[in-house]
């Protein structure tokens, strides 16, 4: 059994990155002397590594660099020939790639990739990729937080790419705040958790270049194609009076970045969403926006007849006020008390109709070993899975990251360092399909 010790990294054997073909795309920012760090750390972990630059990038760090660390000839432009290919890069060089890691990402780059724009090598090498892309964005603060690359980064996050996002620390303009960089150490690590089931492309694409065109960059497993898959996401509301309630500081992130990985899967997502500011995912069978945890138990009955999966995401409050005023409680000097009782345990409450489906919950603790209480509430549920994860600087409900443990009844299936929460939805749905093979096994026997 894997030890959950938070250093840990991904769980598996040997080296994801060994013989990997690794596209880095450097773009033109001050950060881009960190992508020469970065190729360092792909080549001493094993991966051959090519890199493209754009033109605004060779200002900054001369292709040189990284010809010298890499080892190979460095595309400049949309017509180099590279290696022994001898033809046009920004087709073949996608095909070869198992990976693409793009660092630094600028402000520019994410405007022209979401809008599909292809001006220059790296955005039309972009255009012909064909397996997982990573992204590593770095800015000013405010050119970050700007509403119009906000829109764009979560549109090319629904669309599929995987983002390490900035860091808050020292910028180039002199200024103190998020937009820096993650770290190459950050971003091997990311990359690592990535690849570390992914086929390679010598054995994904063996049949050829019409293989690989056939192949979908973002779909690289298709086990829940046509499955419907019911998902929970976000907190709930108890009221207290028309306008107070109790509730948490659950965003849906989680929830929702696994309705939009199971769709690019091919499943059709049934989301049932608490208060959240997120935009619903694209693709989605179904979406219900409800408050309550009684709201929420009520359309997962009534959808989960139709479902064979349920992501239990959802950070449903476990209290609620016995009594709702009907009017806004005036504030007095007084001391106010509420009387809280138990809201409606929705997992427990539709164990009874689980039958065959599979089951997933989450487990949010506090303790520095969250697995005795996880594994507890995997039995206790009837759960087939269960994710636990903690509360920390980095992770929790309201983070853009996370570190989870995930247990099935046998042990510890996967352990993850922390990672933006969209790449963890991808290894909590590779565990699913995971239980799904285990399952149709013996029918194939």
């Amino acid at each position: 059994m894997k030890s959950p010790n938070p250093s840990s990294d991904t769980a598996g054997s040997g080296e994801p990155l060994q013989g990997r073909h690794i596209v880095l795309c450097v773009t033109g920012g001050i950060a881009a002397y960190k992508a020469a760090y970065l190729t360092r750390a792909l080549v001493k972990a094993g991966a051959r590594v090519a890199v493209i630059m754009t033109e605004a990038a060779q200002r900054f760090v001369a292709p040189l660099t990284f010809e010298t660390l890499s080892g190979n000839r460095v595309v400049t432009s949309t017509f180099d020939r590279v290696f022994e290919m001898g033809a046009v890069e920004h087709v073949d060089l996608a095909g070869w790639a198992d990976a693409v890691v793009v660092a630094p990402a600028t402000y520019n780059l994410l405007g022209k990739l979401h809008a599909g724009i292809a001006d220059d090598a790296v955005t039309t090498f972009l255009s012909a990729v064909v397996c997982p892309v990573l992204v590593a964005p770095a800015m000013n603060e405010h050119m970050w937080r700007n509403a119009i690359n906000q829109r764009n980064v979560a549109g090319l996050k629904a669309l599929g790419y995987r983002f390490v996002d900035p860091e808050r620390g020292g910028l180039a303009c002199s200024w103190e705040g998020e937009g820096r960089m993650a770290e190459p150490e950050t971003i091997v690590s990311a990359l690592r958790t990535l690849l570390a089931k992914a086929p390679s492309s010598r054995t994904a694409n063996a049949g050829g270049s019409a293989a690989r065109q056939s192949s979908s960059p973002r779909n690289e497993s298709r086990a829940l194609a046509d499955l419907d898959v019911l998902v929970t996401a976000a907190g709930t509301w108890e009221a207290i009076d028309p306008v107070r309630f109790v509730g948490n500081r659950a965003s849906g992130r989680m929830g929702y970045a696994l309705a939009a990985a199971a769709a690019r899967r091919g499943a059709r997502v049934h989301l049932v969403s608490g208060p959240s500011a997120l935009v619903p995912p694209t693709g989605l069978a179904d979406f219900a926006k409800v408050e309550s945890a009684s709201e929420m138990l009520r359309v997962c009955q009534e959808w989960l007849p139709r479902t064979g999966i349920l992501l239990m995401a959802a950070a449903v409050a476990d209290y609620r006020p016995r009594e709702v005023a009907p009017r806004k409680i005036k504030r007095t000097r007084s001391a106010l008390q509420l009387d809280l009782e138990p809201t409606p345990d929705v997992l427990a409450t539709l164990r009874a109709a689980k039958g065959g489906r599979l089951f997933v919950g989450f487990a949010l603790e506090t303790d520095a070993d969250p697995g005795p209480a996880a594994q507890q509430k995997l039995r206790d549920k009837g759960l087939d899975l269960i994710v636990a994860n903690r509360v920390g600087e980095e992770t929790g409900p309201d983070q853009r990251t996370n570190q989870v443990w995930i247990w099935n009844a046998e042990g510890l299936v996967e352990a993850t360092p922390v990672l933006e929460k969209e790449l963890i939805a991808e290894i909590v749905l590779d565990a699913v399909e995971g239980e799904l093979a285990k399952r149709r096994a013996p029918a194939r026997a």
